[in-house]
């Protein structure tokens, strides 16, 4: 595993903000740490990076306890982003590229690489603080990528960012990943990871709700969740007593069954329901969302 977190806990006060978190990152993946606001994706991460240190538990990166060797093959982007903002562009991101190690030369044809790739050449004679906030955040993502991380660990890095970037952003995390980086990204966005992700772990008030292969996990929730596509009144399907859950949409509805329940019972139901027109009925793999949802209220049945 690139990172392994076993048994960990971590507590601020009376409050343990990580409770008991087991995870292990295999090299190679895109990894999605999900879950809402609050439920320790930072503090998990902030524990990997040796910010904070835990309390009980033990945690390896690289196969071992982290070092400063181990740091440098790291790139990290917090949520709470900050730059030098006197600097000017070019002279911050020699400055970050130079700090990991790489020569003059080196440095110097990769800040420029990565000014063109993300269509910002012509700010590398401005200060940072001249940047719009777009801008910023893009040479926020160039001084963590600079030094070509083995492994890169993101912290909610689609927050905020306007459509034009976010699509950059992903560009750019899939190019690394190609090319052999590991990356870890927390988001409480689980349709944004479902996207992304090879790897997930669903954390909820500090404790892991489930975690894995994002294809084995969704398998092993079943076929149980229906799309239909539809014209008509949906409003009835939330008082079928063999569903789950309907969310309803304005021609489109995502229904769940009840476990055991076969979904030829619900197209019956569609098909006998007066002035309803269907255009697709699918039966998919539960989402993320549903998943979390389902074992957060199972959990809190058993308490």
């Amino acid at each position: 595993m690139i990172v392994s977190v076993r048994s960990v806990r971590k507590r601020f006060g009376n409050f343990y903000a990580v409770d008991g978190m087991e995870m292990g990152v295999p090299p190679g993946v895109i990894y999605g740490l999900l879950g809402p606001n609050g439920a320790g994706k930072t503090t998990t991460i902030r524990m990997i990076l040796g910010i904070f240190l835990p309390d009980e538990g033990a945690i390896d990166v690289f196969g071992h306890p982290l070092d400063d060797r181990a740091r440098d093959r790291i790139g990290y982007l917090p949520e709470e982003r900050g730059l030098y903002r006197k600097m000017k562009v070019r002279d911050l991101l020699m400055f970050f590229a130079r700090s990991h190690g790489l020569g003059q030369k080196a440095a110097a044809e990769r800040v420029n690489g990565w000014l063109e790739r993300v269509e910002l050449p012509h700010v590398a004679r401005k200060k940072v603080e001249e940047l719009s906030k777009g801008m910023q955040q893009k040479i926020q993502l160039i001084s963590t990528i600079l030094h070509e991380p083995e492994l890169l660990i993101l912290d909610e890095p689609f927050s905020g960012l306007d459509p034009i970037n976010l699509q950059l952003m992903k560009d750019i995390f899939l190019e690394l990943h190609n090319r052999g980086t590991t990356v870890i990204f927390s988001t409480h966005n689980m349709e944004e990871a479902e996207k992304m992700c090879n790897s997930i772990c669903l954390i909820n008030k500090g404790r892991v709700v489930v975690e894995g292969d994002l294809h084995h996990v969704k398998e092993s929730y079943g076929h149980s969740s229906i799309l239909i596509d539809a014209s008509g009144p949906l409003e009835f399907l939330k008082k079928l007593d063999y569903v789950a859950e309907a969310e309803l949409y304005e021609n489109y509805a995502e229904v769940r069954l009840q476990d055991g329940q076969a979904s030829g019972r619900l197209l019956e139901d569609l098909v006998r329901q007066p002035g309803l027109t269907i255009r697709k009925f699918e039966q998919v793999a539960p989402t993320l969302r549903n998943i979390f949802i389902e074992r957060v209220k199972g959990d809190s049945h058993e308490n």
